[in-house]
C-alpha cells in the first residue's frame, strides 16, 4: 500500500495512520464534556474542512468544539454551531479523501 502524506494546517504528516494518531492524542487529553483549547480547535477546523460533508459539519458556523460521548460509549469530537446545534465528528471521516 502506498503512503499518502496528510496536512492538516500547519501539521504534515507522511501517512494518514500518523494524522490519525495525532489528531486521536489530541481527542485523548480532554475529558468528556470539556471545551477544546483554542490552539486544538485550530487544528480540529483545519481537519474538519478535509471531512468529505465539512460544509454540513460546520452548518451556520462554529463557536467550539466540545468533546462529548458517542456510539458504544467512546468519546469524540463535537462541533458546536452559532445556531446552538452541535453535532459530531469522526476523526477517520476527515482523513477518508
Amino acid at each position: 500500500m502506498v503512503k499518502k502524506p496528510v496536512t492538516i494546517g500547519p501539521h504534515h504528516f507522511s501517512k494518514k495512520g500518523d494524522a490519525v494518531a495525532f489528531l486521536q492524542a489530541i481527542l485523548h487529553k480532554y475529558d468528556i464534556g470539556d471545551k477544546v483549547s483554542a490552539a486544538d480547535a485550530e487544528v480540529l477546523h483545519a481537519a474538519l474542512a478535509l471531512h468529505p460533508e465539512a460544509a454540513a459539519k460546520v452548518g451556520a458556523g462554529v463557536t467550539h468544539f466540545s468533546v462529548r460521548s458517542a456510539d458504544f460509549g467512546t468519546k469524540c469530537f463535537w462541533v458546536n454551531r452559532v445556531d446552538g446545534s452541535t453535532e459530531k465528528f469522526s476523526i477517520k471521516g476527515c482523513l477518508s479523501g
